[in-house]
């Protein structure tokens, strides 16, 4: 019984293992492994250092992106009336890298940027404050 009991489990667990997707990576309905996720400053930096055409955006206020922001950074404000319309003029098939103050509002952008079905997003956890 012990032994049959062992099995299924082992069974279940493969099975269920197969079929979950990271929530870092998931395939979109048109075949295209998209990646979204928070990352560390040093991933950031990393990635930031390796990729130098990535498309960066502060999705801080006008008043914080006049305060200093990352070298090469666009403004798009998460607060602004028109951060969605915004967002979708991105190309969405090239790699994006985003972050705020403390990471609420790019978090807030990495969800919605997922929902739009952009391709590559990675989101500095901590935000500017971290950098």
């Amino acid at each position: 019984m012990k032994k049959g009991i062992i099995i299924a489990l082992a069974v279940f667990s493969l099975g269920f293992t197969a079929c979950s997707q990271s929530a870092e990576e998931n395939m979109t309905e048109a075949g295209i492994t998209q990646t979204v996720k928070r990352v560390n400053k040093s991933e950031f930096k990393q990635y930031l250092s390796e990729h130098p055409d990535v498309q960066l955006i502060d999705v801080r206020t006008p008043g914080e992106y006049a305060g200093g922001t990352i070298e090469h950074a666009k403004n798009i404000d998460y607060n602004g009336a028109d951060f969605k319309t915004e967002i979708n003029k991105l190309d969405k098939s090239a790699p994006v890298l985003i972050f705020c103050m403390s990471g609420g509002r790019s978090g807030r952008a990495l969800q919605l940027m997922d929902e739009l079905g952009f391709e590559y997003v990675l989101e500095l956890a901590g935000g500017y404050r971290s950098y």
